[in-house]
């Protein structure tokens, strides 16, 4: 894992990595920041500072330029609202 050392998953980044994770399993690809966009009902610049914060702390990695590039670098099963909703993770099939 690339987590940059003391970087801690606040409640609301772990929201967004649980859609995502989600997202990727439900359509075979990352979703777009407009698909964030439309699921948490916030403007635009709010999506991207997000995916902005978690990939500077190390939590997601994408390829410049490239759309619905984002990868998710932390284990999906830490990712407490996907146990919540009872989303099973491969690791735990």
């Amino acid at each position: 894992m690339s987590q940059k050392s003391g970087a801690r998953l606040t409640e609301k980044q772990g929201y967004y990595l649980a859609f995502i994770h989600t997202y990727a399993h439900m359509f075979g690809r990352p979703p777009a920041e407009a698909d964030i966009q439309r699921h948490f009902r916030v403007s635009p610049p709010s999506v991207h500072q997000m995916i902005v914060t978690l990939e500077r702390n190390g939590f997601i990695r994408r390829q410049p330029g490239v759309p619905r590039s984002i990868e998710i670098l932390v284990p999906p099963e830490t990712l407490p609202i996907l146990e919540w909703l009872g989303i099973k993770t491969s690791k735990s099939l």
